[in-house]
C-alpha cells in the first residue's frame, strides 16, 4: 500500500513539473523542490547511523541523476510520454538483474519487450518521432532502476538492523540539494542568474513547487525507502508500472494533455507489457529473496 501511493503521487508529478519546466530550467526544479524538503528533513540528520548516511548517499546520488535527466527530458517532451518512457523501468529492472545479478527470466519477460516496443511505436507514430526528450528520458529510467535495485540491497545487507526510512530521506534529500546547488551555479553563472527566476514564478508554480517539496519528496523518498524493505524490486516493478497510467490520468485532468487512439492502444500495450514481464517468476535459486 506504501508503494502504491508512492506510485499514486509519481503521477501526478507529471503536469506539475511539465509546468514548471516552461519558467524552470532541470537544475532550478530539483533545487527548488529539495531545498523545501531539505528544511523539513534536515533535523533528522541528528542520530543518524554510519550505515544509513552511507546508503543514503550512494543513493541520493543515482536519484539525482535519475530526476535531472527525467525533468531535461520532460522539457523536450509531452508528460504522457515521459511518464510511460519512465514507466518501462519494470522491463529495465529485470533485464538489468539478470544481466548484471545472473538472475534469469523466462519467454515472459520477452513477450512483454515485444510488448512495451510495440506500444512505444504505436504512441510515437502518433505523435513526433523519437526526439532527445525521449532519449533523456529513456537514460533516467535506466539510473532510477539501478537505484530501485540498490534500495533492495541496502536493505538486505542490513537486514540485521534495518535502516530508517526516514534518515535515508534526509540523506537523499541532502545530496538532492547540494548536487543541485553546485550544478545550478555552474550552468547559470551567479546567485542572481540561478535562483531570480524563482522570484518571478506565479502563485501556481509555487503552489506546484511547495507540493513537490513536501508530497513528491519528504513523503514519496521515505515511503518508498520503509516500502521497498519490505518488497522485494520485482514486485515493487510491478507497483510502479501503474504510473504512467496515473501520469496519463492527471496530465488529461490538470493540463488538458490527450492520446488519440493510437496512443491509447499504444499505452494500453505498455501497461500490458509492465504487467506480462511479471507474470514468470525468476527460478530458484537465482533471486535474491
Amino acid at each position: 500500500m506504501a508503494l502504491l501511493v508512492v506510485t499514486v503521487v509519481w503521477g501526478t508529478t507529471f503536469p506539475a513539473m511539465k509546468l514548471l519546466s516552461h519558467q524552470l530550467d532541470a537544475l532550478q526544479i530539483i533545487w527548488a523542490r529539495f531545498a523545501i524538503a531539505l528544511l523539513v528533513l534536515l533535523p533528522l540528520w541528528r542520530g543518524m547511523r554510519q550505515a544509513e548516511r552511507r546508503w543514503g548517499l550512494v543513493l541520493g546520488v543515482l536519484l539525482f541523476i535519475a530526476f535531472w535527466l527525467q525533468i531535461e527530458g520532460l522539457a523536450r517532451t509531452s508528460s504522457n510520454r515521459n511518464a510511460f518512457v519512465t514507466g518501462l523501468n519494470v522491463l529495465v529492472v529485470p533485464i538489468l538483474a539478470m544481466l548484471v545479478l545472473g538472475r534469469r527470466y523466462g519467454l515472459a519477460l520477452w513477450a512483454a519487450c515485444g510488448m512495451a516496443l510495440l506500444g512505444m511505436t504505436l504512441m510515437f507514430h502518433e505523435d513526433n518521432p523519437w526526439n532527445l526528450g525521449d532519449t533523456l528520458t529513456l537514460a533516467s529510467t535506466l539510473f532510477y532502476a539501478i537505484y530501485i535495485l540498490l534500495l533492495e540491497e541496502s536493505a538486505r545487507r542490513t537486514a540485521a538492523a534495518p535502516l530508517r526510512a526516514t534518515r535515508m530521506a534526509a540523506a537523499q534529500a541532502a545530496v538532492m540539494f547540494v548536487a543541485a546547488s553546485i550544478l545550478v551555479m555552474v550552468r547559470h553563472g551567479d546567485v542572481q542568474s540561478a535562483l531570480g527566476p524563482l522570484l518571478e514564478i506565479p502563485t501556481s508554480s509555487w503552489v506546484a513547487l511547495i507540493y513537490l517539496g513536501l508530497f513528491a519528496s519528504v513523503g514519496v523518498v521515505t515511503l518508498q525507502a520503509w516500502g521497498q524493505q519490505r518488497v522485494d524490486a520485482m514486485r515493487s516493478a510491478i507497483i510502479y508500472g501503474l504510473e504512467p497510467v496515473f501520469a496519463a490520468t492527471m496530465g488529461w485532468f490538470l493540463i488538458g494533455e490527450s492520446l488519440g487512439m493510437n496512443g491509447l492502444m499504444g499505452a494500453a500495450l505498455i501497461v500490458g507489457a509492465l504487467i506480462v514481464s511479471q507474470l514468470q517468476p525468476p527460478k530458484d535459486g537465482t533471486a535474491a529473496a
